[in-house]
């Protein structure tokens, strides 16, 4: 593993019973984390249709894993669960003790300009100790602490053989996600403008259900442009053999 890497033991995590309460309140987001939050909710939600997975993906659910310290958790900005809960839509938290709720197999935290430290630091923790599958924190404005080594565009954490929480990449993208089998981008000159894709260069890029059902409309329509073009060609070509032929053998 490059040195610049981390890992962590699952096992040897210590909970903050003091910190890692999890708060009944939502955070206030800004406008382009809620957005950002949303474009990669629905690109997950196009890729679970476009996959045939049966899952559940959401922004901002309790995830608790503690029976004996029920109030500890976290709250990913983006998850993805297969199963879905029993609950389906109406769940209001995963409670990993409760029969049919399992962690997410993949999480996303957005690193905020008031709490970079937490996403740094304390989430990779969180989701190592609740089974977490794969982890990706997404920091557009680098507004991530230098003292956590930081900051970095990207960061994918993944869960090796059950116990060791493993930082595969950190830096720029593109980078690999197993969970989706897919590569991040976060662009320089648009770190905002998140996208998925299926190769590295970023040419296949995937699209969410609205984008889909828009390039749909628009390549209706470019077929209807091409018929109306070629229909219009034909008449043309009919009303000057017509033409010819009212000249007669004279007019040539």
């Amino acid at each position: 593993m490059p040195a610049h890497l981390r890992a962590i033991r699952c096992h040897e995590v210590v909970p903050d019973l003091a910190g890692w309460v999890l708060t009944e309140g939502t955070v206030p987001q800004s406008s382009p984390h809620e957005i950002l939050s949303e474009r990669i909710k629905h690109l997950l939600l196009r890729w679970a249709v476009n996959a045939g997975r049966t899952v559940k993906v959401g922004r901002d659910l309790a995830l608790r894993w503690d029976q004996a310290h029920p109030r500890l958790g976290v709250d990913p900005d983006v998850y993805v669960v297969e199963p879905p809960p029993p609950e389906g839509d109406r769940v209001k938290s995963l409670r990993l003790w409760q029969e049919g709720h399992v962690a997410p197999f993949l999480a996303v935290e957005i690193v905020s300009e008031g709490h970079p430290y937490k996403d740094y630091r304390v989430a990779p923790e969180k989701y190592a100790v609740c089974g977490v599958g794969e982890l990706w924190v997404l920091d557009p404005d680098l507004f991530g602490p230098r003292a956590e080594g930081g900051p970095h565009r990207i960061q994918i954490w993944r869960l090796v053989d059950g116990a060791l929480f493993t930082q595969v990449h950190v830096g720029e993208g593109p980078a690999w996600s197993d969970a989706v089998q897919g590569w991040l981008h976060l662009p320089p000159e648009d770190p905002w403008a998140f996208a998925l894709s299926s190769d590295e260069a970023g040419q296949q890029r995937w699209l969410t259900g609205e984008e889909t059902a828009v390039q749909r409309e628009e390549a209706a329509v470019q077929r209807e442009e091409a018929a109306l073009q070629r229909e219009e060609a034909a008449l043309q070509r009919i009303a000057e053999l017509e033409a010819q032929l009212a000249r007669g053998p004279s007019g040539r």
